[in-house]
């Protein structure tokens, strides 16, 4: 048997079988054997009858004196009882609803019982226990598999069992120095035991090492792909800009001063703008913390160098509203903004196309429309990006390589109004330098945020009414497009239901236009909808989370979010920057459901922090990366033992080795470099167009 073959391979994985560890994304043998356990049963001890302790986890080996059918009239629950027992005495084993377990016992027969004793008026007993007969019980620390239905843990034991043979093809692909390296245990586990003692664990300190050796692996990969990138992205020669402190003029010229934060961010960008290493920035900013005038600064800096410059936006809305203010602002400079989108007339986007390329058009601002083949630059010297959370890398790549066929590169400025912390930065934008803008301009008020529960519900809708009927816009957020069977949440559509009729004009709460905004609907619909509620044609928007970005309307000053448990804290706070756009006082009202811990945790937070970062830490702490950001839409692979929070010095371990690593052989060229080299490329190459 070898690594790569199919795992139809296998003594008992027939084409159904297949087919569901398919699901699991397990193809070969290989994939079988790094499917790693999420957790470990330990059955190594029979505890007898006599010696059970309610809460306590058990195996009990226990003959079967008598089956008992029985129900609940009260609701009519079904429950099975099997009286069992064993030199020490008598135990109840229940199963509710499930009598046809029945014909899975034999009176006589011994079996062994796996579960958690539980205290109930008759006495100690364990309730849908996992069990099998006497003779077949698995002994040991047994490994248990994430699985999907149609594949048992034992028969995904026994495939593992079987699987073992391939261990020795298991090759080293980290580089001697790194195995080798400063480690505590002297040295890093090689991978095939790594995995024989994580799938079956000789020893705790054996496990504890395979657990390590993994996890290191995992991260060091991972950094050194990245750090790979970002040298292939810095490795070409720059576009460098103007020395001369042209943007200054454009500076001077702002209806504000830049805050501390700006202008030290400004400094970043220009130290980059005038060097010969193409720039790779990302800028990360609160909402409302003026990320947008620091782009412009840059764009300006680019034309007065002779250059272009270009902004993609992942929404219309977005893309119109940052052109209607750029043109606005470069029109007294002399410097002409164009637009582009998908949704464009032909002759229209003719004309856009052929002022980029003779260059009468200075700026462009527009969707991915930007990105499309048939755009082209006469001289492309400045790449932005907003919301880069939307983006994937490939696609940041794309849009640098309009550039043209020139060997020098256009800098590159990403921004993001989603504070990331430090941590994951390193991870998701390991291939960019990181600037932030973390001071927010003076006079702005702080959003005043009330958790509260159900009850309270009626109360914030008058509160909003008051608002209204004052002249202001109210924000209701779902975490439902419809209504869900399988879920107690209230939805966009009832909701928009619900208060359409409320404020319809017939029920003494005066009429005011209430609108539906979802995902679904077209792009055109929702252009439409949000245009007439940035223009005040709306007083009252319900929406899905398809608000977080894009729209600015500094009227709006009521945020209310339904079902609020539904949200992280860091899309919580992405909402309720939606409101606090004008110099009104602004609200928000978090409504959960139920009184879980998280929950009153997270309302807690919200209420007395308007701090993007600390709020993103916060997150991390409750949630996990993976629920924050899917890694895949940042074209990064999936981390399948490591976690980037608890982690995190072993994440800082593996960075600087390499660090060293990459610094030392950029290219992974040297011979003892190519089996990491080779997996590099495997796991980042096709998503992150990586040429090494």
């Amino acid at each position: 048997m070898r690594l790569q073959d199919p795992v139809t391979e296998l003594r008992g994985v027939g084409p159904k079988k297949a087919e569901a560890l398919s699901k699991l994304h397990i193809e070969t043998v290989e994939d079988l054997i790094r499917l790693l356990p999420r957790t470990y049963e330990d059955r190594r001890q029979v505890t007898p009858i006599a010696q059970l302790e309610a809460g306590k986890t058990v195996t009990v080996m226990g003959r079967v004196e008598k089956l008992i059918d029985n129900y609940y009239r009260r609701g009519r629950k079904q429950m099975l009882r099997v009286l069992v027992s064993d030199e020490t005495g008598a135990l109840d084993i229940l199963f509710f609803n499930a009598r046809f377990l029945k014909r899975a016992f034999q009176v006589g027969r011994t079996y062994a019982f796996y579960g958690t004793v539980t205290e109930t008026g008759r006495g100690r007993s364990l309730v849908h226990p996992q069990f099998t007969p006497a003779e077949e019980r698995e002994e040991g620390i047994l490994p248990i598999y994430p699985l999907t239905r149609g594949i048992s843990q034992r028969e995904m034991r026994a495939w593992q069992r079987l699987a073992e043979e391939v261990y020795p093809q298991i090759e080293e692909d980290l580089p001697e120095e790194i195995i080798d390296g400063e480690f505590t245990d002297g040295g890093l586990m090689d991978p095939a035991s790594a995995l024989r003692n994580l799938h079956f664990p000789e020893d705790r300190e054996s496990y504890l090492r395979a657990k390590y050796r993994m996890i290191f692996d995992e991260l060091f990969v991972l950094q050194t792909g990245i750090l790979a990138v970002r040298n292939r992205s810095s490795a070409g020669r720059g576009i460098a800009f103007s020395r001369e402190p042209v943007e200054e003029e454009y500076i001077s010229s702002m209806p504000f001063p830049l805050t501390g934060a700006q202008r030290r961010v400004v400094k970043e960008i220009m130290d980059d703008l005038v060097s010969e290493r193409a720039m790779n920035r990302l800028v990360q900013g609160d909402v409302g913390s003026g990320k947008t005038a620091v782009a412009q600064i840059a764009m300006y800096k680019a034309v007065r160098s002779g250059y272009q410059a270009v902004l993609m936006a992942p929404t219309e809305i977005l893309a119109r509203q940052h052109y209607q203010g750029i043109r606005e602002d470069f029109s007294r400079h002399g410097i002409e903004v164009g637009f582009l989108s998908g949704s464009m007339k032909a002759a229209e986007r003719r004309q856009v196309l052929e002022g980029l390329c003779d260059g009468s058009i200075h700026v462009l601002v527009g969707t991915h429309a930007v990105i499309q083949p048939e755009v082209s630059f006469k001289r492309l010297g400045l790449v932005i990006t907003d919301e880069q959370h939307r983006f994937g890398v490939d696609q940041r790549i794309r849009l640098r390589e309009k550039g043209g066929d020139s060997s020098e590169e256009p800098n590159v400025l990403v921004m993001t109004a989603t504070p990331i912390p430090r941590t994951l930065a390193v991870v998701l934008y390991g291939d960019l330098d990181i600037s932030v803008i973390d001071e927010m301009p003076p006079g702005r008020t702080p959003i005043a945020t009330r958790s509260t529960d159900e009850s309270h519900r009626e109360d914030c809708y008058r509160f909003a009414q008051r608002q209204m009927e004052q002249g202001r816009q109210v924000y209701v957020v779902t975490p439902l497009i419809e209504e869900s069977d399988s879920m107690d949440v209230r939805s966009a559509e009832a909701v928009a239901e619900e208060l359409s009729t409320r404020f319809d004009g017939r029920h003494g709460c005066g009429f005011f236009c209430v609108a539906l905004l979802h995902g679904n609907m077209k792009q055109a619909e929702k252009d439409r909808i949000m245009e007439e509620f940035h223009d005040g044609q709306i007083d009252l928007l319900v929406s899905t989370v398809v608000i977080e970005v894009g729209i600015n309307v500094p009227n709006a000053t009521v945020m209310i979010m339904e079902n609020a448990e539904r949200f992280g804290l860091a899309q919580m706070h992405q909402l309720r920057g939606r409101v606090g756009r004008g110099t009104s006082k602004s609200f928000c009202f978090l409504i959960s459901q139920g009184s879980s811990e998280v929950a009153r945790q997270r309302g807690e937070i919200m209420e007395k922090s308007t701090d993007g970062f600390f709020i993103a830490e916060e997150d991390l702490k409750l949630r996990g990366p993976g629920d924050i950001f899917g890694t895949r839409q940042h074209g990064l692979p999936a981390l399948y033992i490591a976690d980037l929070v608890r982690h995190a010095e072993i994440l800082q371990e593996a960075r600087e080795k390499a660090q060293k690593l990459v610094k030392e052989d950029p290219e992974l060229s040297r011979p003892e470099h190519a089996p990491l080299r080779s997996r590099v490329l495997r796991l980042f190459g096709g998503e992150l167009s990586l040429d090494l």
